[in-house]
């Protein structure tokens, strides 16, 4: 009798356990038909987006800065995919919950729960910083209510199986897991094919570019072997910026309004800016969130109008001190009208001549030389509003960022790269260093505890974009650390002092570790 009693025990333990799998499969199953449907919903129109994308929006927006910077630090430019992978785990577990919840307790308590996901949803579509239009909030709805069904159906049919489960009701469970997860994969196909009518990319590939007034001579580089190049390929430019999607305007329909304080407000098409003055502009552009020694620092070739040209045709009114960029997607930047000091600030349509990368602003974005990103390098532009700083903050500053950022004097080692292993003998070290208006005059390089030795310098190709160095050394066979610091065209040099990004820029010397062998 006792071995009866332990068998039976373990069996039901054991079908404890797979009807926990298969409520927290049904949960999953459920929650990938109510977004594959979203998704299809989303495609519809190009001011509806998946849940998932809205969701992931306001928690960009929501973030502190600090969170933000260790996001980066941590994943770099892949933070955007990083937030979608965390977002769709936690949806995954919270779907498995519910299934859960369904199977074991009652089937109304999952429901609550599926409602509560499509508040949220809801609400976050209807948050949306660029504004949203009355039937935002329909994928997560929709989606809901899918998954609710979903649930319901899957409770109802299998739910009571746990106590007789039979081979061929698991069976017959698993086909219909499978059949509900190869609808979902149909469903958010079907919204990707339609949500690609809006992709702006053949349009931007078939565009061509303006002869600039006065084309620019190329600059030449440092010769080491690992050293970047001066201009870096828009493939590897850096992109740091809040949009978990890349907005996809289409320049016949896009304009430029130049508005606020200003004698006379200014409307202009992408036709319009092409045919204004076009000139080329050598500008390294910084993030902020760029640690000492990273890689969120980057040199092309621009061509756009300058902005000074703009602002000076539309008329800048007394007491107007903060020019805010607004980007298609409501993200705003806002810098110094007192920046408008001669340095060449643009609207940029070209980047290494070709138009703007769709995720680098096509068809238009600001570039303001000096300044770090988040406060002047507007992406998908829209806007242009002269104001106050007393009357706006711009989107980082409320995020603890400085509402006005210079970029500081920085440098850096591009090779050796850390922990490279390098063999005995001749070996040049190379890299940049950048300060962004002033300019920058030498280079020196320490090797372990020695002296600071001045590095040879690439001709500078203007004071708004980055110097290339290079320093030959006879290497001996041991660990070696190479620190560099640089001076400016004003004699100041980099401090040592070692800061963190937020909240206006890091600063500290670069070191690296070389093994020799």
């Amino acid at each position: 009798m006792g071995r009866r009693l332990r068998t039976h025990a373990v069996t039901t333990e054991q079908t404890s356990k797979v009807s926990m799998l298969e409520g927290a499969l049904t949960g999953l199953v459920a929650a990938a038909l109510g977004l594959g449907l979203a998704e299809l919903v989303a495609g519809i129109s190009a001011n509806l987006r998946s849940p998932v994308l809205d969701v992931g929006n306001r928690v960009v927006d929501l973030v502190p800065g600090f969170l933000k910077d260790i996001a980066i630090q941590l994943f770099g430019t892949k933070d955007k995919i990083a937030l979608l992978v965390g977002i769709a785990v936690m949806l995954a577990l919270y779907a498995a919950a519910l299934g859960i919840i369904a199977r074991k307790f009652h089937i109304r308590y999952a429901l609550l729960g599926v409602a509560l996901f499509g508040v949220v949803g809801a609400a976050a579509a209807s948050a949306d910083r660029a504004g949203s239009v009355w039937y935002s909030p329909l994928p997560s709805l929709m989606g809901s209510v899918v998954t609710g069904l979903a649930l319901v159906y899957l409770s109802a049919e299998f739910g009571c199986t746990q106590v007789k489960e039979t081979p061929s009701s698991r069976r017959r469970f698993l086909a219909h897991a499978g059949a509900g997860l190869a609808t979902a994969g149909i469903l958010a196909a079907g919204g990707r094919m339609l949500n690609d009518r809006f992709n702006v990319a053949a349009v931007r590939d078939a565009l061509g570019l303006p002869i600039p007034a006065d084309p620019l001579p190329f600059a030449t580089g440092v010769e080491a072997e690992g050293a970047v190049p001066f201009f870096t390929p828009n493939d590897d430019f850096y992109r740091i910026d809040t949009a978990l999607a890349v907005p996809q305007v289409d320049p016949a329909d896009w304009t430029l309004t130049v508005k606020g304080l200003v004698d006379e407000e200014l409307v202009l098409t992408y036709d319009d800016l092409l045919n204004r003055r076009m000139e080329e502009f050598d500008i390294t552009l910084t993030c902020v969130s760029n640690v000492v020694g990273g890689g969120l620092v980057g040199t092309a070739r621009w061509l756009g109008v300058r902005l000074d040209d703009l602002l000076e045709e539309a008329g800048i009114q007394p007491g107007a001190d903060q020019i805010v960029g607004r980007s298609v997607d409501g993200y705003t930047c806002g810098f110094p009208v007192s920046t408008l000091d001669g340095r060449d600030a643009i609207v940029a349509v070209g980047m290494n001549g070709e138009p703007l990368p769709l995720d680098h602003g096509f068809p238009a974005r600001l570039v303001v030389p000096g300044l770090y990103g988040y406060v002047s390098a507007t992406k998908w532009l829209s806007e242009i509003e002269l104001t106050t700083f007393d009357a706006f903050d711009h989107y980082w500053v409320p995020r603890g960022y400085a509402a006005e950022a210079p970029i500081k004097l920085q440098s850096r080692i591009d090779t050796p790269r850390g922990l490279q292993k390098i063999d005995p003998g001749p070996f040049v070290i190379g890299g940049v260093a950048w300060h962004q208006t002033i300019g920058i005059e030498s280079v020196e390089v320490k090797i372990d505890d020695g002296e600071w030795q001045a590095a040879d310098m690439a001709d500078a190709a203007n004071d708004v974009t980055w110097r290339q160095w290079s320093f030959p050394w006879e290497a001996t066979s041991g660990r070696h650390s190479i620190t560099v610091r640089a001076k400016n065209k004003n004699g100041a040099i980099q401090t040592d002092e070692r800061t963190e990004p937020l909240p206006n820029g890091a600063t500290g010397l670069h070191k690296t570790v070389v093994l020799v062998n």
